[in-house]
C-alpha cells in the first residue's frame, strides 16, 4: 500500500438482510483514515435461546480506532443504528446523523446512561460534512422512515455513492421527495462505484407510494362499523400519519399502543413532523369510547411475543381488548423468517371471529425498498462506473449484478461480509483481502462472540436439559447418599428408576477413586459427568448438561 487507495469493507449486511455496517478507507500504508457507515442489528431466532439482538463484530475497526474519523448514519431503522450504543464505547468517536435519527440515537445512549451530547453531531437535511479525505454530502431519498439519506462520498480518488435504504416515492406524504436533481449532479461528476440496496431486486415494477396506501386504508376503514386495530412498523411515520388521517375522516379517535409507537411519535413531533394532527388518546381513556368510534395503532406487526398485538389477542393487555366483529389490519410486510409466529397469531385472531386484513388480502402496505423500475431510475441518474450490491442475501446480490449488466454498467462485483475491496486505483473494484468478521450476540447487556460458552451452554440446556449431582463426603472420605436433581429431562413412569441407576453409577464410579485424595477430584468429576450422562442418554435419548458438586463435611 505504498500508493493511496480507496477501500470498501462491509462487516454486516452483505449476504444478509439486516445488520448493516460498512467501512470506507482512504490513504496509504502509513496514513490511512477510516469512516463507518451505519451500525445495525438483526434479530435472533429460536435457535439461539436467550438472545434477542445480533450485531456485526467490530473488532477489525476497533483495532484501527485511532485512524477512525467517525460514524455516519444513513437513517434510523434498527438494522442501521441498533448496535450504535453497544459498539460506540469501544470506538469513542463522533457520530453524524440528521435530526430525526439523532433524537433516536440520543435515547439509545440515555438508556445505557452514556452522555453522547459532545460526540453526536447533527447534520441538516441535504447537508455536508468533511472528515479528513472524505467530503460527504447527505442526499435526501425516500424510504419507509423519516429522513433517509444516501451518501455521496468524495475522495481525492473520486466519488462513491452509498445509497443506504431507499425507493422512489412520488408522494411520500411526510418529508421531501427524492433529491433527483442532486443525484443527477453526482452522476455528472462520474461515480467510481455505487454501493446499492438489493432487497427488492426480484420485484418488477415500482415499490409504490404511501399516498396510495392511505387511499386504500381509508376505503377499508370507512366500511368497518366496530373497533379497528391497526398494527404497523412504528418507524413508518408516514403510515402513522395515514392512520391519524383515516381516523379523522371516519370520525374516530385514535390511541397509540406500545412503547416504540409512542417513542417514534414523540421523536417525530420533536423534529417538527406530525404537527397538524390531533393528539392521540391514552389507551386507558380509550376504553370509555364506544367501539365504533376508536382506532388503535399498535406495535407487534411481526407477531413479537411481547408486542402489543400479541398481548391484545392473548387477552393480557391491561387497556385494550377485542370482541367478535372487530377488525384487525396488519399494515406491514411479513418479514421472511417471521412467518411461523405471525401465522400463529393470525390463526388466534380468526378463532375469535375477528376480521383480519393483511397484505395478502388487501392493499395495505408498500415496501420501502426499490423495485426494478426504481433501480432503473437510480442507475440512469447516477451512471456509475461500477456497482457493488449490498443489503441482500447472496441470491439478491447475484440478481442485482445481472440487472446492472442489463443497465450497461461496466463493472460489478459480488461481495460478502469481511471482503476488503479496492475501488481505486484500478478500473474496476476487486477483492484484495479478507478482514476478520462475524457476529456478536447481545446476551443480557453483554456482547459475546459466536463461540461464547454462555451461548453453547444455553443451547445445550434448551436441547437436553440439566442434571445436577452433589456428592457429600465425610471426613474419612465416606460417600453419603448423593443429592440428585434435574430439569428439562423427559419423564415417564420409569423415571424413578433413572434416578436409582444414576445413583448406582455414582457409587460405582466413586469406588474407583480415592475420595480422600483431593488431587483426584477433577478426574472424578469428569468421569462422573460422562458416566451419568450416558445413563440418562440410554434411558431418555437426552444428553443433559451436567454439573457435579463435591461437599466435604
Amino acid at each position: 500500500m505504498s500508493k493511496e487507495e480507496l477501500i470498501f469493507c462491509p462487516l454486516g449486511g452483505s449476504g444478509e438482510i439486516g445488520m448493516n455496517m460498512n467501512l470506507f478507507a482512504y490513504g496509504n500504508e502509513t496514513n490511512q483514515k477510516w469512516i463507518i457507515v451505519d451500525t445495525g442489528v438483526t434479530f435472533a431466532d429460536d435457535s439461539i435461546p436467550g438472545i434477542d439482538l445480533i450485531y456485526p463484530d467490530p473488532g477489525y475497526i476497533i483495532d484501527k480506532k485511532h485512524d477512525l474519523l467517525g460514524i455516519v448514519l444513513t437513517h434510523a431503522h434498527e438494522d442501521h443504528i441498533g448496535a450504535i450504543a453497544h459498539i460506540w464505547p469501544d470506538l469513542n468517536c463522533n457520530i453524524y446523523a440528521t435530526p430525526f435519527t439523532a433524537v433516536l440515537i440520543a435515547e439509545k445512549f440515555k438508556e445505557k446512561k452514556i452522555d453522547i451530547k459532545k460526540n453526536l453531531k447533527i447534520v441538516k437535511l441535504n447537508g455536508h460534512i468533511k472528515l479528513g479525505p472524505f467530503s460527504i454530502d447527505f442526499v435526501t431519498l425516500t424510504h419507509s422512515i423519516l429522513e433517509p439519506n444516501g451518501l455521496s462520498i468524495k475522495t481525492p480518488a473520486g466519488t462513491i455513492l452509498h445509497t443506504g435504504d431507499w425507493k422512489v416515492d412520488p408522494n411520500p406524504l411526510i418529508g421531501d421527495k427524492i433529491n433527483e436533481k442532486k443525484l443527477k449532479e453526482i452522476g455528472n461528476e462520474k461515480v467510481l462505484a455505487m454501493i446499492c440496496d438489493s432487497t427488492n431486486v426480484f420485484s418488477p415494477g415500482r415499490a409504490g407510494s404511501e399516498s396510495d396506501v392511505r387511499d386504500s386504508l381509508l376505503k377499508i376503514m370507512s366500511l368497518k362499523s366496530k373497533r379497528i386495530i391497526v398494527t404497523s412498523f412504528a418507524s413508518n411515520v408516514a403510515r402513522m400519519e395515514s392512520i391519524f388521517y383515516c381516523a379523522e375522516k371516519t370520525n374516530r379517535k385514535i390511541s397509540l399502543v406500545g412503547r416504540s409507537m409512542n417513542r417514534i411519535f414523540k421523536a417525530a413531533r420533536q423534529c417538527g413532523y406530525l404537527q397538524n394532527i390531533k393528539d392521540p388518546i391514552d389507551p386507558r381513556d380509550a376504553k370509555k369510547i364506544p367501539r365504533e368510534k376508536i382506532v388503535y395503532l399498535c406495535t407487534g406487526s411481526q407477531g413479537e411475543p411481547m408486542g402489543a398485538m400479541k398481548r391484545i389477542i392473548k387477552g393480557i393487555h391491561p387497556d385494550v381488548f377485542v370482541e367478535k366483529g372487530d377488525t384487525i389490519i396488519f399494515s406491514s410486510k411479513i418479514i421472511p423468517g417471521n412467518e411461523k409466529k405471525l401465522y400463529s397469531l393470525h390463526n388466534d385472531i380468526v378463532k375469535q371471529d375477528i376480521e383480519i386484513i393483511t397484505e395478502e388480502t388487501d392493499f395495505v402496505h408498500v415496501s420501502g425498498h426499490p423495485n426494478r423500475e426504481d433501480l432503473k431510475d437510480m442507475y440512469n441518474w447516477v451512471k456509475p462506473n461500477s456497482i457493488i450490491p449490498v443489503h441482500g442475501e447472496h441470491r439478491h446480490m447475484n440478481e442485482h449484478i445481472k440487472f446492472a449488466k442489463e443497465m450497461q454498467v461496466p463493472h460489478a462485483l459480488q461481495v460478502e461480509n469481511g471482503d476488503v475491496i479496492r475501488i481505486f486505483p484500478g478500473n474496476n473494484p476487486e477483492i484484495i483481502d479478507k478482514a476478520p468478521s462475524g457476529r456478536m450476540y447481545l446476551d443480557g447487556s453483554i456482547g459475546v462472540g459466536e463461540d461464547s460458552p454462555s451461548i453453547k451452554e444455553r443451547r445445550s440446556l434448551s436441547q437436553n436439559g440439566y442434571l445436577e449431582i452433589t456428592l457429600i463426603l465425610s471426613n474419612n472420605g465416606k460417600l453419603n447418599k448423593p443429592v440428585i436433581s434435574y430439569k428439562g429431562i423427559p419423564e415417564n413412569v420409569n423415571n424413578e428408576k433413572i434416578i436409582f441407576e444414576v445413583e448406582d453409577e455414582i457409587f460405582n464410579t466413586c469406588r474407583t477413586f480415592s475420595a480422600k485424595n483431593k488431587n483426584q477430584e477433577k478426574n472424578l468429576i469428569e468421569q462422573l459427568k460422562q458416566n451419568c450422562r450416558k445413563v440418562v442418554k440410554d434411558r431418555t435419548g437426552k444428553k443433559p448438561f451436567t454439573n457435579i458438586n463435591i461437599a466435604r463435611l
